[in-house]
């Protein structure tokens, strides 16, 4: 398996691509450009996994799923906060995001496998009421989303943010992790649990 981490959109979105041998992959999250970049590389994603469903993680994902993707996501989502009117009152950024249908629906704290992988997926309201991560713990890999960032959090400042629920879910569900676990985050450079429980100044352990 190879991780590929694809950066795209106008704010700099980070989507993630687990890569198998067959050429067949699975996406966390999905910024605009993903598709184009997945078949550039002749990539077929079978399913995309939304760690929140703000309009910068989800540009490409009509695309993707007109491609045979299936998509998992959280229950807990307001789709008035993900199109046009989040973009707009948010960032002045005139989005049309393609609609698109969540396959399964995701709750609290569970479990995922799909094909020869399994996921330790949690709900990390904070950042949006949607907001879940993906831990693969057989390769210590942590898809955080926007609610963990290296040296910072995610925005709490958003419709159905609060930064004392996104203080709790980094918390009581992240820093609980091993130290060494990779965190791959919806913005930025990837780093560590143990950095982040250390140094992290928006949120100290």
């Amino acid at each position: 398996m190879i991780l590929h981490t694809f950066t795209g959109g106008a704010v700099q979105t980070n989507g993630y691509i687990l890569e198998f041998d067959d050429k067949t992959c699975l996406v966390v999250d999905a910024p605009a450009g993903i598709a184009d970049f997945l078949k550039g590389h002749e990539l077929k994603a079978t399913y995309l996994l939304l760690t929140h469903q703000h309009f910068d993680h989800v540009e490409d994902a009509s695309a993707l799923a007109e491609s045979g993707a299936e998509i998992y996501g959280h229950s807990e989502f307001d789709r008035t906060l993900i199109r046009d009117q989040q973009a707009r009152e948010a960032w002045g950024i005139p989005v049309h995001v393609p609609d698109f249908t969540v396959d399964h629906l995701l709750e609290g704290k569970t479990s995922l496998t799909l094909g020869d992988l399994t996921f330790e997926v949690s709900h990390v309201p904070g950042h949006s009421p949607d907001s879940i991560s993906f831990y693969l713990k057989d390769e210590l890999f942590l898809f955080s989303g926007d609610a963990l960032f290296a040296g910072s959090i995610g925005r709490t400042d958003l419709p159905g943010g609060s930064h004392e629920q996104l203080l709790d879910s980094i918390r009581e569900n992240l820093y609980i992790l091993p130290d060494d676990v990779a965190v791959f985050p919806g913005h930025g450079p990837d780093t560590h649990i143990g950095k982040e429980k250390q140094s992290n100044p928006f949120c100290p352990a």
